[in-house]
Parts: structure tokens; C-alpha cells; sequence
């Protein structure tokens, strides 16, 4: 047999055996368009629950995104993180959302990872579906069905999705109809969905904690300031991706990584960021004397601006435009949990000098000024009332909305 001839037949047995695999195009613009910030499980004694169960065995999770940013072709991103053991996904599908975990039968589209429909993601690695030529517009809610077959211990995860998560008996990821189990309001291992876009389009990464990531807006209804951010910026051609995560700080671990640790990751990582925006560090203030840090003592200002320096230069390292968002007003917050001592006068001065540093340094390319756009006239130190979720921490739907509406899409695209 010829040289030729043995290659050819070799080429064809890997393609009997393995299927046909048809590489990504070489043109193709990816950009991220919806993500949510992975998060190690936390275990024992912990103030919080987790909302998980313990492992996932021979069962289909349905997860529902909206993205931002419409493009021509679709992936996603799957992460193990957290996982001390290889994360097994025995299938994937994507298709347009239903009503309660039911998906459009007519959108469905199996995902393969290098060509294949199962894959096996190492510890602490994420891995990339192939493309999928499906065009989906701005705005469109999409489902993610991903089938584990064997037991699988949630270790990375996503904890305050405000967003319902469906599961049930074996593999029905291409299943029209979701025969559901249970359901759960966190998200585990998708990260992010990317699309192929026109080639100007671009993302803003918008870096925080709970306030950021929802937790006063409504369920299942995507009134996230973020949410509201990404209609705003439809016409910029520019996808919003929220790398919020509930409980999260910029100095110190627990609820996710800190800033400094997951802003590469998080942010700067994700395809076609262009532009980032960080209101974080009003945990860091507050934890003290309270059940989540009882001895976690509140940095000074010096410190918490140090922090923010580190990501002012990260972000500048990879020609990201970075906002600094001034921190809201948070007095009487989660006065009536256990949660009691989050605010007091102490807490407030720091709270005070970070965000005069943020307006006046000139040290971000630009600021978006939310405790201005939050606070209640007649009572600086506290949110509006018609902005409150009612816990005087977390902006309500209102709120959020107020939010985005405070910010210049010139000054987060240095057009300005």
C-alpha cells in the first residue's frame, strides 16, 4: 500500500471511529454574552445553606440563560474548577426555553466537545463545545441540558442564581418536555455562553458581589442591574456579562475567590471583554460581628484602595477599560436577621472614604457614581425607599433598574 493510501485509510478509521469533527472557523469573532462566576461549595458549618443536593447520579440538569448579545454561531463553556475528581458529562443539548423547563422541540441542538458528545473535564480545568451553527438573537432565553451519568458531588457551582434550574431521571437533555424532580436556584458547572457576533461587537464584565449578582431582584425575571445594563446597550452591539457572585469580596475568600483572584478568570479572560465594571468591597467592610466573618476585621481604606490599584493595573495590562462603581448605602442593612451588626458608624466612615477615592482620584478610566443614583436625599446613609428590596442592602427590581440608567455607555467605551 502506498503511502498516500495508508494514510487515507487511517484518516478513514478515525472517522468511522470518532465521527467527523469540522474545526471552528478561523473568522469567526467569539464573545461572551452570558457567564456566571464559578464558586467552590462550601461544607460544615458554614452560616448560609447550599442549596444543593449532595451529588448528581444518572440525571439531566436544565439550566436557563439569557443572553445578551446575539450572534451567528453558539458555544458554551463547561467548569470543573473546584472538582478534585475528572467531571464526567455524558450529554449536552441547547435549545430555546420553554415554560417550566420545557425547550422549543424545533430549536434542539446536540453539543460536542472536539467532536465528540461526551466529555471528561480534569480537576480544576473547564472545557469548550464546538460551534453551533445556530443563529440566536440579543435577548433570547436558551436552555442547557447536561446529563451526569455517574455520581457527581456539586463541587463547582454557582449559588444565587435567581434563576430556576431543573432536574430530573436520566438522560433527557434532548427531551422537548423535562420530566422534573426537583428543582434548584444555583447553577452548576455551565459558565458561560459564547456566540459568534458581527466583528465591532464587544462585552462589559461587570465585577461584584450580591448586589451585582441579583439578590434583591425578582426570580426567573432577569432584573438584574446587569440585565438592565445589557437592553441599554443593545444598539452599542455590546454583550453585559455578570461576574457577580453573592457574598463575594476584594480581599478575602469564602463565597468565591476574592477580586484580585478571580478577575483574570472572571473578566479579563472572557472573550471580547472590552470593558469592565467593579463595585465590590462592601462585604469586606461588613463581615465583622456578623455570623459569615464574626472576627473578619474591616480593612482600612488604604487597604481596600491597594486593592482596587491591582485591578486597575490587571485590567490595563490587557487594554480593558476599567469603571470604578461607587459603593451603596447599606445603613439599617439585614437589621432584622441574624445578620443584624452588618451596618454601623465605623463601617459607614470606610464605606465614605473608598467612595470619595473612587469619585476624586482619577485613578479609573471612569466612574459610575451608584450610591449617588441609590441614596435617599433626606437620609444620605441609607437607600431610597423606592430602590429598596426591603432588607436596605440589595436594590429592589426599581432599584437595578436606576442603576443601569446611571451609567454612560460613552464612558465605558472612552468615547466620551
Amino acid at each position: 500500500m502506498s503511502m498516500r493510501r495508508f494514510v487515507a485509510a487511517v484518516a478513514v478509521s478515525w472517522l468511522l471511529a470518532f465521527g467527523v469533527y469540522a474545526a471552528p472557523r478561523d473568522d469567526a469573532h467569539w464573545v461572551a454574552t452570558w457567564t456566571a462566576s464559578p464558586e467552590a461549595r462550601w461544607d460544615g458549618d458554614f452560616a448560609l445553606p447550599l442549596n444543593l443536593p449532595f451529588h448528581l447520579w444518572d440525571q439531566t440538569v436544565r439550566q436557563v440563560v439569557r443572553v445578551s448579545l446575539g450572534g451567528k454561531q453558539t458555544r458554551i463553556v463547561l467548569s470543573n474548577a473546584y472538582g478534585d475528581a475528572p467531571l464526567v458529562i455524558g450529554a449536552a443539548h441547547m435549545a430555546l426555553a420553554g415554560h417550566e423547563g420545557a425547550v422549543v422541540a424545533t430549536s434542539d441542538h446536540a453539543l460536542t466537545f472536539a467532536g465528540q458528545s461526551a466529555v471528561s473535564i480534569p480537576p480544576g480545568a473547564f472545557v469548550v463545545s464546538d460551534p453551533v451553527a445556530w443563529k440566536v438573537d440579543a435577548s433570547s432565553d436558551l436552555a442547557v441540558s447536561l446529563y451526569l451519568p455517574e455520581p457527581t458531588p456539586p463541587a463547582t457551582f454557582h449559588w444565587d442564581a435567581r434563576q430556576t434550574a431543573y432536574v430530573g431521571a436520566g438522560n433527557q437533555t434532548a427531551d422537548a418536555a423535562f420530566k422534573t424532580d426537583a428543582t434548584m436556584t444555583t447553577r452548576v458547572f455551565l459558565s458561560a455562553v459564547l456566540v459568534d457576533a458581527d466583528a465591532h461587537a464587544s462585552a462589559v464584565a461587570t465585577l461584584g458581589d450580591s448586589i451585582t449578582d441579583g439578590a434583591g431582584a425578582s426570580m426567573d425575571r432577569n432584573t438584574r442591574w446587569p440585565d438592565f445594563l445589557a437592553q441599554r446597550l443593545r444598539q452599542h452591539d455590546a454583550a453585559v456579562v455578570n461576574a457577580g457572585i453573592s457574598g463575594a469580596r476584594l480581599l478575602r475568600n469564602r463565597m468565591g475567590d476574592n477580586a484580585l483572584a478571580r478577575f483574570g478568570r472572571d473578566v479579563l479572560d472572557q472573550p471580547g471583554v472590552r470593558t469592565a465594571i467593579v463595585m465590590i468591597g462592601i462585604n469586606d467592610i461588613s463581615w465583622l460581628d456578623t455570623p459569615l466573618g464574626p472576627h473578619d476585621a474591616t480593612p482600612s481604606p488604604e487597604q481596600m484602595i491597594a486593592g482596587y490599584r491591582q485591578l486597575i493595573a490587571q485590567a490595563h495590562l490587557h487594554g480593558v477599560r476599567i469603571v470604578g462603581a461607587t459603593l451603596t448605602p447599606f445603613e439599617g442593612a439585614l437589621i432584622d436577621s441574624p445578620m443584624k451588626h452588618y451596618y454601623s458608624a465605623d463601617k459607614e466612615r470606610v464605606r465614605q472614604a473608598i467612595n470619595r477615592w473612587i469619585r476624586e482620584s482619577g485613578e479609573f478610566d471612569a466612574v459610575a457614581d451608584f450610591d449617588a443614583a441609590l441614596r435617599d436625599p433626606a437620609h444620605p446613609q441609607r437607600l431610597l425607599p423606592a430602590y429598596d428590596s426591603g432588607d436596605h442592602l440589595h436594590p429592589g427590581d426599581a432599584g437595578n433598574k436606576a442603576m443601569a440608567n446611571a451609567i454612560d455607555p460613552s464612558a465605558l467605551f472612552g468615547t466620551h
